[in-house]
């Protein structure tokens, strides 16, 4: 068939559907947002107020790409925007981008600093003009609080202080009676807060003014505002710069979760305990509005650390396990052995369990989970491990993370990284994996401080998500230190499980052996063997099948006392002998003559007198006299040598085969 592509100018292309202009791409934005849009959009790079009071804003850009920002300064909103463009983006393009949107942020700041200058001077007017408010307020009154020093405003509104972080007032809140809050326009609030009481060994922080004049009536203790859910981290971080106490973070119970999101983030950073009141779209106001005691509340949900020996062995409690007796829950575990040895086939074998759903593990119950897997080397390998397993198993792998480089963990940069990819997760994570311990270290193994930092880092990992961590570790190079782990000995002072993988010297079972459980009994070895698989569809460059390893029971190797060694020993060096000797047959009974015995001890480094001696039994000792004293062999006076009385020994000689 002609091909008539030529002719009509190449394959057919649809056309491309134009953008809308940049402005009406800018408006309906703005329309996404929730902004009512001016008429006339201006792309000149400057700033435009728009709204209610002005209180909207937007600056653009239109040249190159046209790029810019736009917001509601009393709604605390920043949105930054970029039009679709006909082509695809250039570097010079992403850079002339990146710098607009850096003057849209700097012009954005410079009016916000402009309002906010403004607006202080008119409330620091407006604040010392209006008179204390009395218990009697309607608001306080529905809210059954006190006045705290709020003032009142000409129409009868509560005004409430706002004070930023070097004590000035920033800004004011105003209440109706009916509950409706305003901030003052243009002033500052972000990262302000305002507190009742002095200071006490535990504070409170709440997000509105009512429910922490509620907390603060209750529990009697230094009691923050910080007026909104995002304005909580802010001031959870004052409070724990400048307290050294317990922080109670109480978080509204909205159905956005807004406020325990903003609460959790702050309890994480800081070191704080969050409260929720149990009842949705209540805060602590609410709850102790409709009767609850909120004291009790408190006490029940921030617990005590200290708790007295009786209370604390009144009730058992029995460990829990991922993999039972290996894979202990919320716990440290490191995995040790040599290079290629099969110590990540082992960890992976355990983490793809549980993460599948199976429930056993070589005769080990298993429980499932999400797990998270920090590979910082050998991804390729691992891409066909995981194949291989799936294959072998059946079992699907949504339910396992791996990511897709090495950091340092031991940094906050890299533990930060670590935590944001956390935070993204469908399900928080039960067992974390840390493979190799060097690939994610900064600094030097064998340092007991540079350990110290990736301990810590773990064990922040374990306390802020409830998981174990496996950290996978390699063991020395000398023989003796093939059963620890490599580096300093802070490494093993801090696990809780401490697991050897042995590989086999002869070609036999791998070994996986406990070293410590701190606070179980250690459980039996186990053994496994690596068995081959081709991936099913997976060819490399030349056509050849695509192989990995899946790990597979394997048994124990039957355990030889010494005197059993020293036997066998003996056997082979009597087959030697015989073969020295030139494997003399004398009516089919193999011979070993004095002379050939004389020789072999000569090559093992005896002496000529000593091998002579030895060679006829003169000496009782050797491994002649061994397998006499053993009923294996006998002189043969006629012959001038030895003859085996074990059958098994004589068909050995006479075959050939040597064990």
């Amino acid at each position: 068939m002609a091909d008539l592509t030529n002719i009509f100018g190449g394959p057919f292309r649809p056309t491309p559907t134009r953008k809308k202009a940049p402005d009406i791409q800018l408006m309906n934005a703005m329309l996404e947002a929730d902004l009512d849009p001016p008429e006339h959009l201006y792309l000149d790079g400057k700033i435009y107020r728009f709204g209610p009071k002005n209180s909207c804003w937007y600056v653009a850009f239109g040249d190159g790409v046209p790029a810019g920002r736009f917001g509601d300064w009393k709604l605390g909103l920043d949105v930054t925007w970029r039009a679709e463009v006909d082509r695809d983006l250039t570097d010079i393009d992403r850079m002339a981008l990146s710098q607009r949107l850096t003057e849209s942020r700097k012009l954005r700041d410079e009016e916000k600093a402009k309002r906010q200058a403004v607006a202080s001077f008119a409330v620091d007017q407006i604040w010392a003009e209006c008179i204390e408010a009395s218990r009697d307020h309607p608001y306080l009154v529905a809210k059954g609080i006190e006045a705290h020093g709020t003032k009142v405003t000409g129409d009868g509104r509560i005004v409430v202080p706002i004070y930023d972080q070097f004590g000035e007032v920033a800004s004011l809140q105003y209440i109706t009676g009916e509950g409706e809050k305003k901030f003052h326009p243009g002033a500052k609030t972000g990262g302000c807060f305002w507190a009742l009481g002095k200071p006490t060994r535990t504070i409170y922080i709440c997000e509105g003014f009512a429910t922490a004049a509620t907390v603060h009536e209750a529990t009697k203790t230094f009691t923050y505002v910080a007026f909104n859910a995002a304005n909580i981290p802010s001031t959870v971080q004052f409070a724990r710069s400048n307290h050294k106490g317990k922080i109670v973070i109480i978080a509204d119970n909205d159905e956005s979760g807004t406020g325990q999101r903003y609460a959790d983030e702050a309890a994480k950073k800081y070191g704080a305990t969050v409260v929720v009141p149990p009842e949705l779209n209540t805060d602590a106001n609410d709850f102790a509005q409709a009767g609850g005691d909120l004291r009790e509340l408190l006490m029940t949900e921030t617990g005590n650390w200290l708790v007295r020996g009786t209370d604390f062995s009144a009730q058992p409690a029995p460990l829990s396990w991922m993999v039972k007796g290996w894979v202990q829950d919320n716990a440290l575990i490191m995995v040790h052995g040599p290079s290629g040895g099969g110590k990540t086939f082992v960890v992976l074998d355990w983490c793809l369990r549980i993460a599948a759903g199976a429930t056993d593990w070589l005769g080990h119950k298993v429980r499932g989970g999400t797990v998270v897997y920090l590979a910082g080397e050998g991804h390729h390998g691992m891409r066909s491990r995981l194949a291989g397993w799936r294959q072998h198993t059946g079992m699907d792998l949504d339910n396992v993370w791996l990511s897709g480089s090495g950091c340092d963990l031991n940094t906050p940069e890299g533990y930060q990284k670590v935590v944001d990819s956390l935070e993204d997760l469908e399900s928080l994570p039960r067992v974390i994996v840390v493979d190799t311990l060097h690939r994610f270290l900064l600094g030097d193994e064998n340092s007991a401080q540079d350990a110290k930092t990736m301990l810590d880092a773990c064990s922040k990992l374990m306390q802020d998500y409830n998981c174990s961590v496996i950290l996978v570790h390699h063991t020395g190079v000398s023989d003796e230190a093939q059963h620890r782990a490599r580096g300093s000995s802070a490494w093993r002072g801090a696990l809780d499980i401490e697991v050897s993988v042995v590989p086999s010297k002869d070609n036999g079972p791998i070994e996986i052996v406990q070293r410590k459980s701190k606070d179980s009994e250690m459980v039996d070895p186990v053994y496994v063997e690596l068995q081959s698989i081709d991936i099913d569809g997976w060819f490399d460059e030349d056509g050849a099948p695509v192989s990995s390893a899946i790990l597979v029971a394997g048994a124990a190797p039957v355990k030889v006392s010494k005197a059993d060694e020293k036997l066998k020993y003996a056997e082979r060096a009597f087959q030697n002998m015989f073969a020295l000797g030139g494997q003399i047959v004398v009516s089919g009974m193999p011979i070993v003559k004095y002379s050939a015995a004389e020789t072999w001890f000569l090559q093992d480094g005896k002496a000529e007198s000593t091998a002579k001696s030895y060679a006829t039994n003169k000496l009782k000792a050797g491994v002649l006299n061994l397998l006499q004293d053993s009923k294996l062999i006998k002189k043969n006076e006629l012959q001038g040598g030895w003859e085996p009385t074990s059958e098994d020994l004589k068909s050995r000689l006479l075959t050939g085969i040597v064990t």
